[in-house]
């Protein structure tokens, strides 16, 4: 059995590709893990609204796949599409070191290749 972690897309309203900066010092999408009870999307939501204080509406799913978070300790992601529902004012939580705002042709090079494919599905890229 694997840790469950549902992840979004999500852009600015300039349409700049929402990341975060984690602990290993690698970007990712926002989002987390699931709690039991949850769907994935009121999942997403709720951590989005944790990480950034902002609100989503999630959509379609994007991807799914096993991805190695470091070697031998493996996660199941989950990725949806995003949109943002109200303001932009994102605010860091105490779970990432950073927020970044990307070019969807520029996205950073420690981005894993899972993010980058959801990225690419849902930006059509």
């Amino acid at each position: 059995m694997f840790p469950v972690s549902i992840k979004g897309v999500l852009q600015s309203p300039e349409g700049l590709v929402v990341l975060m900066l984690n602990e290993r010092d690698e970007w990712e999408l926002p989002g987390g893990r699931i709690e039991l009870g949850e769907t994935a999307p009121q999942c997403l939501a709720r951590e989005i609204a944790e990480e950034l204080a902002v609100d989503v509406s999630v959509g379609e799913p994007l991807d799914t796949y096993l991805f190695e978070v470091i070697p031998g300790k493996h996660v199941f992601i989950a990725t949806y599409r995003c949109q943002l529902q109200g303001g932009f004012v994102p605010t860091i939580s105490h779970e990432h070191k950073e927020i970044g705002l990307f070019e969807p042709s520029r996205l950073p090079a420690n981005l894993p290749q899972g993010y980058r494919q959801s990225i690419g599905r849902a930006l059509g890229s």
